[in-house]
């Protein structure tokens, strides 16, 4: 039982007592609610993002888009990644408003495509955060914010750059495991002629194979995709040459993918091109075929529902040049911020002993053409 107004008052002693408790009650629950704010800002703090490439800074309006990446570390199961790029004073949701999450991959790597600017920023955000399109100055941490890294844009990009058939290209240079095993890209085996063919090689250097990888630095959407390619039937059989498209955008397992791919997969016997819609693991999604001697052209033409591709001689009368067609009607994906890519590399098949790839490999695209 409390005591009373009068009791306090009346009794010096018992108002005595009752301050000392009261005072006791005051400093442990200050004492408490500090650990808790204490935690609080442990818990946030554990979370550290950092870069490891970042675009240059560019204040222009071109529709060109570069690569970003870093590492998370302290993330929480379910958190996610938000991109800023900062242009014209505001801060520019990406890549897109309809992907505006960035995955974490498994080992805190995270890696997404954007729109050039001035700055960078990237938010790790908890489930169920509703990022803003546009933003005048970014969000602190709390409400749903967990950590705010901000980087300004390099004055050169880390990327390498060409142009081919009036498009930029970016030009891979950081390895990769579509080989089966990890492959080195090198720069240096990609360039454009006088005429203005692309070539893409496989070199050795430094006793190790290095591959070649182009990819679009514009997402271009539905429409038609063109290429004309020089004679490369006779590839060793352990080489790939792969035409498709990536979105590094979206955390759905197939990454908007799609794929003419001209290669055996290291077995002699296999026919030598195939049309691919992920997943594979539907059958209607694979179509083997014979890509012969010659120049060929490969085309993708891209449509809400369907995905047609076709591949036919350079010359001849038409309709009469076709080679192969095929055409899928189940699963296509619609466009996000997927880029077209090119990518010459050998395959390892796991768990086999095989020679391997002999010597050189090299790929001439003669023109890529797009029609909307």
């Amino acid at each position: 039982m409390e005591p009373s107004d009068y009791e306090l008052e009346t009794d010096p002693a018992m108002l005595e007592d009752f301050r000392r408790v009261t005072t006791v009650l005051l400093s442990f629950t200050l004492a408490f609610v500090l650990a808790g704010c204490q935690q609080a800002v442990k818990l946030d703090s554990d979370a550290g993002i950092s870069f490891t490439q970042v675009p240059e800074r560019n204040s222009g309006t071109q529709n060109k888009q570069d690569v970003m990446e870093g590492k998370i570390s302290g993330a929480k199961q379910g958190q996610r990644l938000v991109i800023y790029s900062k242009s014209g004073g505001l801060w520019w949701l990406q890549p897109l408003l309809t992907s505006p999450f960035t995955p974490i991959l498994p080992d805190g790597v995270w890696r997404n495509e954007t729109h050039l600017g001035t700055s960078y920023a990237v938010l790790l955000v908890d489930p169920g955060y509703h990022p803003a399109a546009v933003l005048d100055k970014l969000p602190p941490r709390g409400q749903g914010v967990a950590a705010v890294a901000v980087s300004p844009g390099q004055e050169k990009s880390s990327s390498y750059f060409i142009d081919f058939s009036g498009f930029t290209w970016r030009v891979r240079w950081k390895p990769s495991d579509r080989g089966g095993t990890s492959n080195p890209y090198n720069p240096d085996n990609v360039y454009v002629d006088q005429k203005g063919a692309l070539h893409l090689r496989i070199i050795n250097r430094n006793q190790q194979w290095t591959c070649s990888e182009v990819s679009l630095t514009q997402s271009l959407g539905y429409g038609t995709y063109l290429f004309t390619v020089e004679d490369i039937s006779n590839l060793d059989p352990s080489v790939v040459f792969g035409i498709f498209t990536w979105d590094y955008s979206t955390d759905q397992d197939n990454h908007r993918e799609f794929d003419i791919n001209i290669g055996r997969w290291g077995e002699p016997q296999n026919k030598n091109a195939e049309y691919v819609l992920q997943p594979t693991l539907v059958q209607a999604n694979f179509f083997r075929f014979v890509a012969p001697a010659g120049k060929l052209k490969y085309s993708i033409v891209w449509e809400p529902g369907r995905l047609t591709m076709v591949t036919s001689r350079a010359s001849g009368p038409r309709g009469a040049s076709v080679v192969s067609r095929r055409v899928f009607t189940s699963e296509v994906p619609q466009p996000g911020f997927e880029s077209l890519r090119l990518t010459l590399f050998p395959y390892t098949k796991p768990n086999r002993n095989s020679p391997g790839l002999q010597g050189t490999a090299e790929v001439v695209v003669d023109r890529f053409e797009y029609l909307p």
